[in-house]
């Protein structure tokens, strides 16, 4: 049979580097083809040049597409071959329908008049197909995000995709919406329909891709067939970072202190429905040199818990104390709560948590401005020498702290994040969602300064979907559901199985 595509010897360079050298790859009908690589590698480059965001001209090489060589200049082009990307940022707007989100410059009309019974009925057999029973006039804002991903698949089939290129699908999804999009992939496999996934959770794409492309530094390091034998995850993780990792979290021994954190009865209402409580009554505690976990399924609270520690950022608090370092704490604002000795990083650090047309430089102090300032003015030469400070310790790939922070990898703007967050001299540490988005090399260099940062003496709290992590990382592990704690654990007693039960009892 021959192949669907075929991209020969793509080469992109931007000023100073090259990010993709001599790069081939063959797509086959109906496959789940992945492609995998640390953070930098090149993947999201090579998809922007199938997809025509870099056009026809700004790279070399070439793309063959159904049989033919093809010349992609935009998007509109690759759309109507039938190639169709859905980004990791998803591109629906939040306050239209869906049914207006999935034809949105694909119009069902006749003499410039939208047929909406048609547009209507139409989204209802595309909801269908990607298992959705939603009405086509709910607004996409209302939806969840693993609703709002199989919308975007949902408009994408409007387009009658043939080749389906999906980035970090799952990275904001729970287990089981996970599992219904990766069980998606495979019923349009079974339609014929391409996919390209592009994913850093490798026990994912061992699951359901066919074929594997590993990239390194720009280059096509192999490509393993999957539909011969099983892959195991750690042969992946070597040809990604080029060595064996021997073990995906680094060895720590914890000496743990007195509390640093110490919060009860905390209680937190719904920003704009008061009745209802996303936090409800917590008591928590972490002491110094101890990193404390919080599992718990999408929507439990975590986040909502994390904020309104964090000066409030949250919803309506309403009940429950804090202290630090034994000593009552209000700290009603997010300064009040830096000052106090808390700091908080985010889950979304690109939209949250960078500046991302702004330098490496510019970024790093942010939340320690009387750190770099003389007289109440910004002194250059000490905000050089912090950024660059920070730079090195944190071994952030940059030539230079002059970078702006949003042409950095996933896993250098997390450094980023978390440099600006130790620059404050936290005794306390919110670590949300901390390695979401990045490889797993640059997940081991995190967890390093992790467990650096808890040997200085530092109060981890990290809240993370990934159950191995937290198992990996943590010296106890808190259970969350539906606002509340449900259950403690110490980590050599805390397994997947223990965890998934308290949370199953507790809805029950």
């Amino acid at each position: 049979m021959p192949p669907l595509l075929e991209m020969r010897g793509i080469t992109k360079t931007f000023p100073g580097v090259t990010a993709l050298a001599g790069v081939t790859i063959r797509i086959d009908p109906g496959e789940i083809h992945a492609v995998v690589g640390e953070n930098g590698a090149g993947k999201s480059t090579l998809m922007k040049i199938l997809s025509g965001v870099y056009p026809h001209g700004s790279y070399e090489g070439t793309i063959v597409f159904d049989g033919a060589e093809r010349t992609i200049r935009s998007i509109r082009d690759s759309e109507r071959l039938g190639i169709i990307i859905i980004h990791q940022e998803l591109a629906l707007i939040p306050l239209l329908s869906i049914a207006e989100n999935i034809f949105l410059g694909n119009e069902r009309a006749t003499a410039g008049v939208i047929d909406w019974r048609e547009t209507h009925a139409r989204t209802r057999d595309l909801l269908a197909r990607v298992g959705l029973a939603e009405s086509p006039r709910t607004l996409c804002g209302r939806l969840g995000m693993g609703k709002q991903q199989l919308v975007e698949i949902a408009k994408a089939l409007a387009k009658e995709v043939r080749l389906l290129i999906l980035d970090e699908p799952t990275s904001s999804l729970n287990e089981t919406d996970s599992e219904a999009l990766l069980e998606l992939l495979l019923q349009l496999k079974a339609r014929g329909i391409a996919s390209i996934l592009i994913s850093h959770k490798l026990n994912e794409v061992a699951r359901v891709a066919d074929r594997i492309t590993v990239l390194r530094d720009g280059a096509c390091v192999r490509t393993l067939d999957c539909r011969d034998r099983t892959i195991a995850e750690d042969e992946i993780v070597r040809d990604m970072v080029g060595r064996p990792l021997t073990d995906r979290f680094p060895p720590r021994s914890a000496t743990v202190g007195e509390p640093v954190l110490e919060v009860r009865g905390w209680t937190v209402r719904h920003p704009t429905q008061p009745d209802r409580s996303v936090v409800d009554g917590v008591d928590l505690t972490v002491r110094r040199g101890e990193v404390v976990g919080i599992a718990g399924l999408m929507g439990a609270g975590r986040t909502e818990l994390a904020m309104s520690l964090f000066g409030r950022s949250y919803g309506r608090w309403t009940a429950g104390t804090m202290r630090i370092g034994g000593r009552p704490v209000d700290a009603a604002t997010p300064r009040a709560a830096i000052d106090a000795g808390l700091c908080y990083v985010t889950e979304d650090r690109k939209h949250c948590g960078l500046l991302p047309d702004e330098s490496i430089r510019r970024n790093i102090p942010l939340s320690n401005l009387e750190g770099i300032a003389r007289f109440l003015v910004v002194d250059d030469h000490r905000e050089l020498a912090v950024a660059d400070g920070f730079r090195r310790r944190m071994a952030i790939k940059s030539p230079s702290v002059e970078q702006k922070t949003g042409t950095l990898s996933g896993g250098n703007q997390q450094k980023v994040v978390l440099s600006r967050a130790l620059f404050a001299d936290p005794r306390v540490l919110v670590l949300d969602e901390p390695t979401r988005g990045i490889d797993v090399g640059a997940k081991y260099e995190i967890y390093r300064i992790i467990n650096d940062l808890a040997a200085a003496g530092t109060g981890i709290l990290m809240i993370s979907s990934e159950m191995p992590e937290l198992l990996g990382m943590c010296d106890r592990i808190y259970v969350m559901n539906e606002g509340r704690f449900v259950g403690a654990l110490p980590a050599a007693e805390a397994t997947q199985e223990k965890i998934m039960h308290m949370i199953i009892a507790r809805n029950g």
